[in-house]
C-alpha cells in the first residue's frame, strides 16, 4: 500500500485508537524481550520521541524553524536536578515543574524571535541554544560546570522506587508519549491548531482573515517547550547525572532530522522519525566505520525520493516541491 494513502487511512481513525495501535506494541516488548539493552535502547527511543513531538509543535505545524530546541531539553533536566538536589521535591513534583520553567523560557526566547522569519529565526534560536550551553558550563555553583550534577533522585511510585533496571522508565516515557499524542491530537482539532497550520501555510494570509500570528506563534514554542521540558526531567531522573555536553546544537539537529524525516506535522510522523534514528545507529553498529555514511546517504535518498517524510502528507510535499510539481494551480 502506498506510504501516503496508508498515512491518510490512519489519520481518519479516532485518535485514541491510533494511540493504542502505535504504542501497544511498545507496552508488550518488555514481556517478549528482558534484554536490558534493548529496553533501555527502546527508553532512550522514547524519550527522543516526545522531544520529536514537541519539536514538531514549531517546525511541522507552525513551520517555524528552531535550530535550539535542545535547550529546553537541558533547562528542564537542570530545573528538576537543582530541585531536587537543593530542596528535595521529588520526581513527581519536579516533573511539571521543569515543564513549566523550560515553558517560561519558550516564552521569553518567543517573543523577540517570532518577529523575525527563516534564517534569522534559525540563526536566533541557534544562538539560544549555544548561550544555554555555555550557561550550563560557566555557572558552576549551580549547574557543576563541565562536570554537571551528580546524585539525582530517582523516580518512586508509591512503595516501589525505580532503579537501574529500564522497564518502569520504558512504561513512564510511553505513558508520557500517549498523554502528549492525546493532548497534541485535541490541540491540533482545536481553533489553535488550525491557526498553526493557517500560519504555516501563508502567514501573511492568515494574519488578514484575524488568526492573531505573533499570540499563536508563542503559544507554540511555549507548549514546545513545556514538553522538552518535562522529557528533560525523565531523562535527568533516569541518568542520574547530568552535563552540558548532553543538550549540545548535534542534538537539536538530530531531532529536526527525526521531524523532518517522520513527516513535517505529523504526529506519529514524528514518533516513527525518532524510533528510526534512535534504532538505525544501533543495527549499524557492525558497520562502524561506515556507518554515519550510510547514515547520510540513507537521508539523502529520503529527501531526494520523499520530501514530505515517511509518514508526510501530499500537502507538506506540495510545500517542498518546484513550481513545475506544484503545477500553475499550486497543485500537483
Amino acid at each position: 500500500m502506498n506510504l501516503g494513502k496508508a498515512s491518510e487511512k490512519i489519520k481518519n481513525l479516532p485518535y485514541p485508537l491510533q494511540i493504542v495501535l502505535f504504542l501497544g506494541p511498545f507496552f508488550l516488548f518488555p514481556l517478549f524481550d528482558k534484554n536490558t539493552y534493548h529496553l533501555d535502547l527502546l527508553t532512550g527511543v522514547g524519550i527522543f520521541a516526545l522531544l520529536a513531538m514537541g519539536l514538531n509543535v514549531v517546525v511541522g505545524l507552525t513551520g517555524l524553524l528552531n535550530l535550539g530546541y535542545a535547550a529546553f531539553f537541558g533547562i528542564g533536566a537542570y530545573t528538576y536536578a537543582l530541585l531536587n538536589l537543593h530542596w528535595h521535591w521529588s520526581f513527581w513534583c519536579g516533573l511539571p515543574a521543569a515543564g513549566l520553567v523550560s515553558m517560561l523560557f519558550g516564552f521569553l526566547i518567543g517573543m523577540p524571535s517570532i518577529r523575525v522569519r527563516g534564517d534569522y529565526l534559525a540563526i536566533t534560536t541557534l544562538g539560544f541554544g549555544e548561550i544555554t550551553r555555555i550557561a550550563f558550563n560557566n555557572l558552576d555553583q549551580w549547574t557543576g560546570g563541565p562536570n554537571g550534577l551528580l546524585g539525582i533522585a530517582r523516580p518512586r511510585f508509591f512503595n516501589y522506587s525505580f532503579s537501574v533496571n529500564p522497564t518502569p522508565y520504558l512504561y513512564l516515557v510511553l505513558v508520557m508519549i500517549a498523554l502528549t499524542a492525546f493532548f497534541l491530537f485535541r490541540m491540533s482539532r482545536s481553533k489553535i491548531g488550525r491557526a498553526l497550520v493557517a500560519i504555516r501555510e501563508d502567514e501573511l494570509a492568515a494574519s488578514c482573515m484575524g488568526v492573531p500570528a505573533l499570540h499563536v506563534k508563542l503559544v507554540a514554542f511555549g507548549v514546545s517547550a513545556f514538553i522538552a521540558g518535562l522529557a528533560g526531567a525523565v531523562f535527568a531522573a533516569k541518568q542520574t547525572i547530568i552535563t552540558p555536553d548532553s543538550f549540545d546544537f548535534v542534538l537539536s539537529v538530530l531531532l529536526l532530522a527525526m521531524v523532518v524525516l517522520g513527516g513535517m506535522g505529523n504526529i506519529w510522523g514524528a514518533v516513527l522519525g525518532a524510533l528510526v534514528l534512535g534504532v538505525l545507529p544501533e543495527l549499524l553498529r557492525g558497520f562502524a566505520v561506515y556507518r554515519m555514511l550510510i547514515f547520510g546517504l540513507v537521508m539523502i535518498l529520503m529527501m531526494i525520493f520523499r520530501p514530505q517524510g515517511i509518514l508526510g502528507s501530499q500537502i507538506i510535499r506540495r510545500e517542498l516541491g518546484s513550481p513545475k510539481e506544484k503545477g500553475s494551480d499550486g497543485t500537483s
